[in-house]
C-alpha cells in the first residue's frame, strides 16, 4: 500500500511499485484530465506535477512528493485562461500535458524568452500542431503573471 499526495489530498492505493502514475490517477482515482497518449510517457499527454517539477513516473516514485494533476490548477490558472484567450485547443487531447508542461516552466522562469519556451515545451507533441499558439499562450499567461506580481508589490501613495 502506498500513500499519494494528489492535489494537496492524501490518497491510499494498492498497486504495484513500477504500476503508471497515470493509470492510478485515471482508474482509480477517476481524475481523467490527464490523458494517455503514447504510453510510453514520450508524448508528454500524461505530464504532472511532482514537488513542482512537470514529469510522467511511477506509483513508487510518485509517493515521495507532492502531485499536482491538470485539476489541481483548479481551471483559473493564468496559463488555462491563456490557452482560450489564444484559442489554443484543436482536439484538445494533448492541452493538459502542454499546460502542465508550461506551468513548470513558469514556475521557474516567470519571464521566458521564445526560445526557452520551445526548448521547455520540446517533448510534448501535439498532433493538431497548435504550437506557435502554444507559445503565444505560455508568453501571455508569463505576462499577465508578471503583471499580476508586480501589482501586489507597487507602492500605493497614503
Amino acid at each position: 500500500m502506498v500513500t499519494l499526495n494528489i492535489n494537496g489530498k492524501s490518497h491510499s492505493v494498492d498497486a504495484p511499485d513500477d504500476t503508471p502514475l497515470l493509470w492510478v490517477i485515471r482508474e482509480q482515482f477517476q481524475m481523467t484530465g490527464t490523458k494517455f497518449g503514447c504510453g510510453a510517457g514520450l508524448c508528454g499527454a500524461c505530464t504532472v506535477h511532482l514537488s513542482g517539477e512537470a514529469c510522467q513516473t511511477s506509483v513508487k516514485q510518485a509517493s515521495i512528493g507532492k502531485i499536482t494533476t491538470i485539476e489541481g490548477l483548479g481551471g483559473k490558472h493564468p496559463l488555462q485562461k491563456a490557452w482560450i484567450a489564444e484559442q489554443v485547443p484543436q482536439c484538445g487531447y494533448c492541452q493538459s500535458g502542454q499546460i502542465m508542461q508550461a506551468a513548470a516552466l513558469l514556475t521557474k522562469n516567470s519571464n521566458p524568452t521564445k526560445d526557452e519556451v520551445v526548448a521547455h515545451m520540446d517533448g510534448n507533441l501535439c498532433r493538431c500542431m497548435t504550437y506557435s499558439r502554444i507559445q503565444k499562450a505560455i508568453m501571455r499567461a508569463a505576462s499577465e503573471m508578471r503583471t499580476a506580481s508586480n501589482a501586489g508589490t507597487e507602492r500605493r501613495a497614503t
